[in-house]
């Protein structure tokens, strides 16, 4: 079975110590940059599974490179974590906005940190897997891509159209955070001109058809399916 590739790119040569060290303990294979610019070149080269970018660095910051990464096809399917400061709220929304899979704060402990790190790269394994299948199963939901269904507990729930793009985008990624500039983007395309309700409105809708308990709002920032 071939390693997971993790690249870093953070300019403080300590942490990229620490986390290497214990990231390859984990049995991943890493790889590490101290600048944003080096950082694009090398994931081109590499193609990991997983990057992991610091907000502030020299030449090019952690939201650009991820901005870069996320122009390309070959990305799509990269998981891409930040690692900001604790209270940096500005930055994490940023983070997320521009294609960012989740944030980790500083300062770091590295049990906790690999942790992350493990459910990031499961998560995203069974994104992988059940993509390959047209239906999702979801806790007691059956999410059907070929038909445009849903299913709660056998039962067929009906959804209008929008309201089926928005919850196969946040069933597609369960735990991410998708902002609300992504969920806009993704469902609505950025050609089309809606209230700033919107979303709030068809998550309302979501709600009442498939129950309260699966999409949480992360406050500042967006939504994400939990289960």
């Amino acid at each position: 079975m071939n390693k997971k590739r993790i690249l870093i790119v953070d300019d403080e040569p300590d942490i990229l110590e620490v986390l290497k060290f214990n990231l390859e303990k984990e049995g991943y294979e890493v790889f590490t940059s101290s600048n944003g610019e080096d950082g694009v070149e090398l994931a081109g080269q590499i193609k990991p599974d997983l990057v992991i970018l610091d907000i502030m660095m020299p030449k090019m910051d952690g939201v650009e490179v991820c901005r870069m990464l996320r122009k390309q096809p070959m990305f799509d399917q990269t998981v891409i974590a930040f690692l900001t400061a604790r209270d940096e709220d500005y930055s994490q929304i940023a983070a997320l906005d521009h294609g960012g899979d989740d944030y980790i704060t500083k300062p770091i402990r590295p049990r906790v940190f690999v942790s992350r790190i493990n459910a990031l790269l499961r998560r995203s394994q069974r994104a992988e897997e059940e993509a390959v299948n047209n239906n999702l199963e979801i806790g007691d939901l059956i999410v059907d891509k070929e038909r445009i269904s849903v299913r709660k507990a056998g039962e067929e729930i009906e959804l209008a159209k929008k309201e089926f793009e928005l919850l196969l985008l946040l069933v597609s990624k369960p735990g991410k955070v998708f902002s609300r500039e992504e969920i806009f983007n993704k469902v609505w395309g950025t050609d089309v001109i809606v209230g700033n309700r919107t979303i709030d409105v068809h998550i309302r809708k979501l709600r009442e058809k498939i129950g309260d308990d699966y999409i949480k709002t992360v406050k500042g920032i967006g939504y994400k399916f939990e289960f």
